[in-house]
């Protein structure tokens, strides 16, 4: 029967990297991989000889001699750990969209396009370079990507100019939300489960972030692509609402204050997403009893937007595909997690890999290869970084703040910008650029490559600080 599972899980996550050649949507085969594990465990919980418990992280002595009704019972209990688990990051995921969302409704983030009064390409790169290092630590890399590049393409007229910005978005996003707990899903996944602080992440990673989104555009910088000035359409600026920057700095204010909120109370943090986004909410029911014009809407919308609260509205933009492809995917890996299946392949692959870079942790064991998360890094390029971390939740059982928790952050984070599918930030770019693969393979690829290296040499040489 495990054989089977696994099978199950390995054809899901085929169906899912290849998303874009089957033309299925990921969320799909996530969800009926995850139903079919689970129902594979269900079925078949008599013959299993052994039982992962995630609080206690190890295997749980005596499994094969307990009763079918106990094992059953126990099935249950697990199951509903990792719904629980899987939940407090959704919910969290749920409240920073939203948030986001009410934002963009009062055409919060045209504040942004004011900051830009250059011409010159290379200076117009670093703005949106440092932005998207910034802002997707704040927002998280995906919605970063998506607001930057809107802007871009009211800035930047001529498409095969734009794809080459919309390239180093894709890799200073997904840098900038590496060293932030709320700035990448994987990452906010890592602080959730108890592996990272949000003091440490940013000692550990802010530096070598910085140098993965740097380098590259350094480099960039010099390319022809981005030589001389642009050729800029003077276009008449439609009224934006009074209220934009207002509820561009409360938005984002409310998101920061989240790992504050976390630190004061100890609460998970979806509690304080959700008094973030109670208050936000509130000030979007005042300002919008008041009459203003859209930016992007015309008058027919604005009416519609009128007879709706900004909540509601907001609510029904989010990305639910995204929020039911994590609780697919996190569902299954729990399955692998609680056979014992990723444990045992831990120990497996930390015996075969060379230990290259290790230290000797407190205690005197060994950690994890540096090898063995660099590679996790390359292959969150080729799959998606999401169900690579995790599986790393459940193979390896370093205490929270190790660096090994951080250096997967980092990893898992950045790896993704060496191809265009590797990431969400670059998925999404591709969408809305209709950016092709080999194009961003051979043009951007060896750019985020050589980022994601100098910054994984930079941590090897800040974990030595802590």
């Amino acid at each position: 029967m495990e054989a089977a599972i696994i099978l199950v899980f390995v054809t899901g996550y085929l169906a899912i990297t290849l998303e874009h050649s089957i033309k299925i949507d990921k969320l799909i085969p996530a969800l009926v991989m995850m139903a079919i594990c689970w129902a594979l465990i269900a079925l078949g919980i008599e013959g299993f000889p052994q039982w992962f418990d995630s609080s206690s992280h190890s295997l749980l002595e005596g499994f094969g001699s307990l009763g079918s009704d106990e094992k059953m019972h126990m099935m249950e209990e697990t199951l509903l750990h990792h719904l629980g688990k899987t939940s407090e990051i959704l919910v969290f995921l749920l409240g920073a969209m939203t948030i986001v969302e009410i934002i963009d409704y009062f055409d919060g983030f045209s504040t942004i396009k004011d900051f830009i009064k250059t011409k010159k390409k290379s200076k117009i790169l670093w703005v949106f370079s440092i932005l998207a290092f910034v802002l997707s630590a704040i927002i998280d890399n995906l919605t970063a990507t998506i607001v930057l590049i809107s802007i871009l393409q009211k800035i930047v007229k001529d498409r095969s100019v734009r794809i080459w910005f919309a390239g180093l978005i894709i890799i200073a996003a997904n840098a900038g939300g590496a060293w932030s707990p709320i700035g990448d899903v994987t990452t906010t996944m890592l602080w959730i489960g108890k592996k990272v602080t949000t003091g440490h992440l940013i000692g550990y990673l802010l530096l070598p972030s910085f140098l993965c989104m740097a380098v590259p555009t350094f480099i960039a910088s010099f390319l022809p692509a981005f030589k001389g000035d642009l050729d800029v359409e003077d276009v008449e600026e439609k009224k934006k609402s009074k209220f934009s920057g207002i509820m561009l700095y409360l938005g984002l204010g409310a998101i920061v204050f989240v790992p504050v909120f976390k630190m004061i109370t100890h609460l998970p943090p979806y509690v304080g997403m959700m008094l973030s986004l109670g208050v936000v909410a509130i000030f979007a029911e005042i300002y919008s009893s008041s009459k203003f014009s859209f930016t992007e809407h015309d008058a027919e919308e604005s009416d519609a937007h009128a007879q709706h609260s900004p909540v509601h509205y907001s609510l029904s933009k989010i990305e639910l595909p995204s929020i039911l492809f994590f609780l697919g995917i996190l569902m299954a890996v729990a399955a692998l997690e609680s056979l014992g299946i990723l444990f045992n392949f831990a120990g497996s692959l930390q015996e075969k890999m060379p230990m290259l870079g290790t230290e000797i942790h407190p205690g005197g064991h060994e950690g994890v290869s540096d090898l063995v998360v660099l590679l996790l890094g390359v292959g969150s390029a080729i799959i998606d970084n999401v169900p690579l971390v995790a599986a790393s939740l459940g193979m390896f059982h370093e205490p929270i703040d190790n660096e090994l928790w951080h250096f997967i952050a980092y990893s898992a984070g950045t790896g993704g910008s060496m191809l265009i599918i590797g990431s969400a930030a670059g998925v999404v770019a591709m969408g809305m650029e209709k950016i092709d693969f080999f194009w961003y393979l051979k043009k951007i690829s060896w750019l985020a490559l050589v980022g994601f290296l100098v910054g994984s040499v930079a941590f090897m040489f800040t974990r030595t600080l802590f």
